[in-house]
């Protein structure tokens, strides 16, 4: 099998890790080609910094690492391209439009990563037998990583002066992500796995007290009643997302390039 050539979009908290691991030949059968970032990363990059453009035309695959917006501006064509696409901001994927257009786009695929959650390949599986009734999640974290320019004083107040949890906003899994772009891709991800981002209640908590990032997802349909409870540690440098988040990114790279021994 060749060589999967990798080109790698951001280097932040996830593209940092999954970056070096590429370059340190953690993951068999897939190599880093390239890095794509807005900023000159000089010595700091394992890998050649080229343009979009240059990456696209050098690799097999783009690894998105680095927000909602590099989905929305390059995503499809990525894929018209010939180039496959590993989205790692699913919260994109609110916008039906995007969604419709990367699904049909081609000849190259689109993956997404599970990112900090679990369980979504059972839901999947669950939903081929029907469609689930009731799906909600509950996402909790430090009010820090929460606080976003459109919310008032009041809120703010309210999140700054918690000595308990609190609760941010409600709403489907297609509000939610627009609202809280990089810290709730989670709630798109189970609604990519229940296949419906208005049937997903999501609730966004802040507690000062959340020393982990905890999400909670329960599901039910008439074939069975689930729910999957996770709780990680932050990113250091980036408390908004999860320190696992990088390594989901790295076990579907993993899958990709041809892994045997993966749970599929």
């Amino acid at each position: 099998m060749s060589t999967l050539k990798v080109g790698l979009v951001g280097w932040g908290a996830i593209g940092r890790v999954v970056g070096t691991a590429l370059a340190q030949q953690d993951v068999p059968g897939a190599e880093l080609t390239c890095l794509v970032d807005n900023r000159p990363l000089g010595e700091a990059a394992p890998a050649p910094q080229v343009t979009f453009e240059e990456a696209i035309a050098r690799c097999d695959l783009i690894v998105e690492a680095a927000g909602q917006g590099v989905v929305r501006e390059w995503g499809e064509r990525v894929l018209t391209a010939g180039t496959d696409l590993l989205v790692a901001s699913t919260g994109a994927l609110t916008d039906d439009e995007l969604s419709k257009r990367l699904r049909a786009a081609g000849p190259g695929r689109v993956y997404f990563t599970g990112g900090a959650v679990g369980g979504l390949d059972l839901l999947q599986a669950v939903r081929a037998m029907g469609p689930l009734d009731d799906v909600r999640l509950t996402t909790t974290k430090l009010p820090a990583t929460l606080e976003q320019p459109w919310m008032d004083e009041e809120l703010l107040d309210r999140m700054r002066s918690a000595t308990g949890p609190v609760e941010v906003m409600s709403g489907t899994a297609r509000d939610i992500p627009v609202k809280f772009p990089k810290s709730t891709n989670v709630a798109a991800s189970v609604a990519l796995a229940a296949g419906d981002l208005d049937a997903v209640r999501v609730r966004v908590v802040a507690d000062p007290a959340a020393h982990h990032t905890r999400h909670v997802i329960e599901a039910s349909g008439p074939h069975g009643t689930y729910r999957f409870d996770v709780a990680h540690l932050p990113d250091p440098g980036n408390p908004a997302t999860s320190q696992v988040v990088p390594y989901a990114v790295l076990r579907s790279l993993a899958a990709l390039a041809g892994r045997t021994g993966q749970i599929l």
